[in-house]
Order: structure tokens, then C-alpha cells, then sequence
């Protein structure tokens, strides 16, 4: 009662058309990987139009010859620091102008720095490419008269990775403050796809947990217990390894994209007026 010829062709076909399926599939996303990652809006915002009039558009020269615009407001009280933010995966700084709001209102000076290829500005984007963008936005800062020390690494999701590797770059930083952070960006693209062998072909790996120990600037990390993007237990990990002195605020009822609806911002106000005292 053994298969017969024509029943082990039919099952040998079926397993050769999965695996050429599952070929096409790894190769799809190996070409594509970046457009999976990276959601730009490439339309030009104004800060007036996203209630932060009182920014500047400024810009930004990388060092691979890209001209950048940003926004940027430099602090209203003396002795304030500037906070750089780097934001997430989609979208443009139009819409974290909401986040800057309260530290700008707190006297705080703020940059919301553009990616290449985001909001209106040329390049193709890489892991690479975004430190370098980050590089252009600390130097347009130093130019401007802002010590490295004045100034706190602010990374929001996907900018959490760019953080991390500008602290290591730029030691003496005043902190880092990571919204929703990750171990590492391969990590959470393997978790959401995980028929294929994401941590094997991704190119773009934001290895934040190899980094993160090499901080020496105080660091925050705040996410939210029912974010379904980003794993919560990441920031915890990546708050284990991170060295003293640092904090970690975790909101019960808040996922990924709404912790400022849930108090992040008094949070990162508290943690901030804290270092002021130190």
C-alpha cells in the first residue's frame, strides 16, 4: 500500500513549488527590505502649520553632500539644554511637533531632525545614512554654539537606534532619552515576519543592545506595557544592560504611538529638571 510513482511526483512537485515560493518570497524582501523598514511622507511641512511656529526651518550639511532641513528652536530660559530628536519609521517631523510642545513650553530648545529622503529632503535612506544625517544635525548644533554637553539625544522608535550610536560618538552628551526603544531594529522586523530569516539578510540592524553599554550619559526609557510594534520586554532588556545612572518609566495603558496620550512627557519633564538639579 506504498505511494505509488505518480503520488511521490505529485508530492515532490508540491514540496519543489514550495520551496521556489518560499525562494521568490526571501528574495522579494531581500531586494525590498528598506521600503518594509522605512515609510517616508516626502512631502515639506512648515513648522507653523503643525502648531510649532515658533521653529525655524534650519539646514543641515551631511557629509556625503546632502543638504537637510530640519527644524529648530533654540531654548527660551538660560542655561536650558536643546533636545535632538530623531524620530520613527514613517511619516515626517510635521507630526511629532506635538512632542516638542511641551519642552518648548518649558524653556527648553529643541531640534526635530529630518532624515534623508523624509520630508522634502533628497538621499536614499540606509542605516548609515541616518547616522550621518544625525552627525550633520550635532555639528549644526556645535556650529551654533551648543556644547555637546547641552545637548540630550532624544530617539523615538526607529531613532531610538540613531541615539544609542550618537551617544557612543558624542560622549559627553547631557542624556539620552529613548521613546520605545529596541535591542536591536532586526529583531523586531524578525518578530513580525517570522517565516523568513530576517536576522540572516536584514541590512539595516540598529544593533542597539551591543551599544548601549557604552553610554555614559544618564539614560531614560519609557514605553508603553500594550505596544504590539515593539516588544516591551526590549526596553527593559536594553535598560539592563544600560549603564548607571539611569531611569525607566513603563506605561500600563500605553502602546507605541500614544505614550504622550498616558504622561511620557511629564515623565521625560521630571527626568530632565533632574539633571538640571545635578
Amino acid at each position: 500500500g506504498g505511494l505509488t510513482a505518480a503520488g511521490r511526483k505529485k508530492i515532490f512537485e508540491f514540496l519543489l513549488a514550495l520551496i521556489i515560493s518560499y525562494a521568490v518570497l526571501l528574495l522579494f524582501f531581500y531586494i525590498n527590505q528598506r521600503n518594509f523598514i522605512y515609510v517616508p511622507d516626502i512631502s515639506t511641512p512648515s513648522p507653523a502649520f503643525f502648531g510649532v511656529p515658533e521653529m525655524e526651518v534650519i539646514s543641515a550639511q551631511t557629509d556625503d553632500g546632502l543638504t537637510l532641513r530640519g527644524w529648530y528652536k533654540s531654548p527660551s530660559k538660560r542655561n536650558r539644554p536643546v533636545i535632538l530628536m530623531f524620530h520613527g519609521n514613517a511619516g515626517h517631523i510635521g507630526i511629532r511637533a506635538f512632542k516638542a510642545r511641551p519642552y518648548l513650553d518649558s524653556g527648553y530648545g529643541f531640534l526635530l531632525a529630518e532624515y534623508r529622503a523624509y520630508g522634502g529632503n533628497s538621499g536614499t535612506i540606509s542605516e548609515e545614512g541616518l547616522y550621518k544625517d544625525a552627525r550633520a544635525y550635532i555639528e549644526f548644533l556645535v556650529e551654533s554654539g551648543v556644547t555637546q554637553e547641552d545637548i540630550i539625544l532624544y530617539g523615538e522608535s526607529l531613532g531610538t537606534g540613531v541615539a544609542v550610536q550618537m551617544a557612543t560618538e558624542y560622549p559627553a552628551v547631557r542624556a539620552v532619552m529613548l521613546e520605545a526603544p529596541y535591542t536591536a531594529l532586526w529583531r523586531v522586523a524578525q518578530k513580525h515576519m517570522f517565516l523568513l530569516p530576517v536576522g540572516m539578510v536584514m541590512k539595516d540592524r540598529f544593533e542597539s543592545i551591543k551599544k548601549i553599554n557604552s553610554v555614559t550619559a544618564p539614560v531614560l526609557i519609557f514605553n508603553g506595557t500594550l505596544d504590539n510594534i515593539v516588544p516591551p520586554v526590549m526596553g527593559q532588556k536594553l535598560y539592563s544592560a544600560a549603564n548607571n545612572p539611569k531611569t525607566m518609566e513603563t506605561f500600563p495603558l500605553a502602546g507605541h504611538n500614544d505614550l504622550y496620550m498616558h504622561g511620557a512627557a511629564g515623565a521625560a519633564l521630571k527626568f530632565l529638571e533632574y539633571l538640571d538639579r545635578t
